[in-house]
């Protein structure tokens, strides 16, 4: 698996940390305010990156939804405006960029429209994500490789077919796939968490998942199977008005979330079996029959409990003066082997 390289010298791929990112997306529903106080709550998580949302409403937004009335916390409005006044503009971010730098953490931002990559390149991001609405916008796609900046694409509401295409246009260097299901929120029987394995298998660049679902234990299993990057929308509260802010994940659920990532990378381990110094004494407390490796065979000899130790436990488990351990069994016992495993 290949491994994507950030400005920040962080890093993505095997054998690296998993990198979190929190998705504020939208959930700051205008409010530079609240967007900072997330910011704060997710550098005191632990998180490597924030995630924001820039699209232009003009583009984004199809014509015959313009003028439809919604209900807002300012008040009945056109959908257009309900968007537009939601939009962070170039002060928002400028104050971002500040505040993020000052916090150490990464922040980009999901690009929707060609206009909005060039706008937030004044900002030269870590990266860009595409969301998985715009798996198949191939215009965006060159237009975002056209920075040079690693792209992180997300799957959600494609074909298997849609993803090779993609990444045909992309290439693998400085891509990230992440596995998700496009819904709000997601069905645990739709989280097909597997995926992640199977992309993983399929193509080179470092594969992560993207979430919408409530509760944590599916993001955990994701690192589990093996994603090297996970991505979590975050909110102050659950119950604020807003479309994603029910399958969100409020402060002190994204602390636990980067809290157990961290302990789950510990305790994979690498899979390489060994007796630890941890379970000398319950070996020498436990055990009836003791196996000694010999020259790529494991012998076991008569019981060490209730008796004289065969033995040195210690030079055994240690792996030193083999040889001085093997003498030392047949100078203090003439008991055959009980088995011999080749």
């Amino acid at each position: 698996m290949k491994r994507v390289e950030l400005k920040s010298d962080r890093r993505i791929g095997a054998s690296e940390p998993v990198y979190i990112i929190a998705e504020i997306g939208i959930n700051h529903n205008g409010s530079l305010d609240i967007a900072k106080k997330l910011i704060d709550w997710t550098s005191i998580a632990g998180c490597d990156a924030v995630k924001f949302q820039k699209r232009t409403p003009e583009l984004c937004v199809p014509k015959d939804q313009w003028e439809k009335e919604r209900s807002t916390p300012w008040g009945t409005m056109s959908y257009i405006d309900y968007k537009r006044k939601t939009e962070f503009g170039k002060k928002e971010f400028e104050e971002i960029d500040r505040y993020c730098a000052q916090k150490n953490i990464d922040w980009f931002a999901s690009a929707w429209d060609i206009p909005s990559v060039d706008f937030l390149e004044q900002f030269e991001p870590v990266m860009y994500k595409l969301a998985s609405a715009s798996l198949t916008d191939f215009d965006l796609i060159k237009r975002v490789l056209a920075t040079g900046r690693p792209l992180m694409l997300s799957t959600g509401m494609s074909t298997e077919m849609e993803i090779e295409d993609a990444v045909n246009l992309t290439g693998t260097d400085h891509l990230m796939i992440a596995h998700s299901t496009s819904a709000y929120p997601c069905d645990p029987r739709e989280l097909n968490l597997n995926m992640i394995r199977t992309l993983s298998q399929h193509f080179e660049s470092p594969i992560g998942y993207s979430d919408h679902e409530t509760g944590l234990a599916p993001t955990l299993a994701a690192v589990s199977l093996g994603a090297t990057f996970v991505e979590r929308h975050v909110t102050l509260d659950r119950a604020m008005w807003g479309s994603d802010h029910a399958a969100s994940v409020e402060p002190q659920g994204i602390v636990k979330l980067v809290r157990d990532i961290r302990d789950i990378e510990k305790s994979l381990g690498d899979g390489v079996k060994r007796v630890y110094d941890s379970e000398r004494e319950p070996m020498k407390r436990l055990r009836k029959f003791i196996n000694v490796p010999v020259y790529n065979c494991c012998v076991a000899y008569a019981p060490v409990r209730g008796g004289d130790h065969l033995f040195d436990l210690d030079r055994f488990v240690h792996g030193h003066h083999l040889a001085g351990a093997c003498l030392s069994i047949h100078q203090k016992a003439a008991l055959p082997p009980r088995r011999l495993l080749a």
